[in-house]
C-alpha cells in the first residue's frame, strides 16, 4: 500500500495513526482529514489519485463516518474504494449495517501502540490481497 487516507476528527488518534504507519511501511504516504466534509472535498479532489485505502472514523463533526461510507458507495467513481472503519464504539447492529453497505473491515481502536501496528499491517496484507471483494461477514471485525 503505497497511499492510505484517515478520516478521523481527533488529532491525537491520528498522530497515533501516523506514528503506527510510519513504524510499519517507509515508502507509504498517509494523507488526513478532520471531518466527514473534509474527506469527501478530498475525494472529490482527488479523484485521479485515490489512496489505496481509507480508514474512516464513525463519529465525526459536520458529516458522519456511517453517511460519508453511504455516499462513497453510492458514487460510481468511489465505490472501489476499500473502506477500513476504525472506531471506538462496537455497536453490533452498526457493524452489520456498515458491513452491508459495502466496508471492508472493521477495527476497534486500540489504546495500545503495538496493537493498533498489528490492526494496519493485518488490513493492509489482507486488502494487498483482494481489494476489491469484502470479505465474510465472519471476517469482517480485525482481532488483534
Amino acid at each position: 500500500m503505497e497511499k492510505l487516507l484517515l478520516a478521523d476528527d481527533d488529532m491525537d488518534d491520528r498522530l497515533f495513526f501516523q506514528d503506527a504507519v510510519e513504524d510499519l511501511f517507509s515508502t507509504t504516504t498517509l494523507s488526513t482529514v478532520s471531518d466527514g466534509v473534509e474527506l469527501m472535498e478530498f475525494l472529490t479532489n482527488n479523484r485521479d489519485q485515490l489512496p489505496d485505502v481509507l480508514f474512516l472514523d464513525l463519529n465525526m463533526p459536520r458529516k458522519s463516518g456511517y453517511e460519508c461510507l453511504l455516499e462513497i458507495k453510492s458514487t460510481e467513481s468511489l465505490k472501489l474504494l476499500p473502506v477500513v472503519i476504525f472506531s471506538t464504539s462496537l455497536d453490533i447492529d452498526m457493524v452489520n449495517k456498515l458491513y452491508e453497505i459495502g466496508a471492508h473491515y472493521y477495527i476497534r481502536k486500540p489504546g495500545d501502540f503495538s496493537i493498533l501496528k498489528k490492526a494496519i499491517y493485518q488490513v493492509t496484507v489482507l486488502l494487498t490481497l483482494d481489494k476489491i471483494n469484502q470479505p465474510e461477514r465472519s471476517k469482517f471485525i480485525i482481532q488483534c
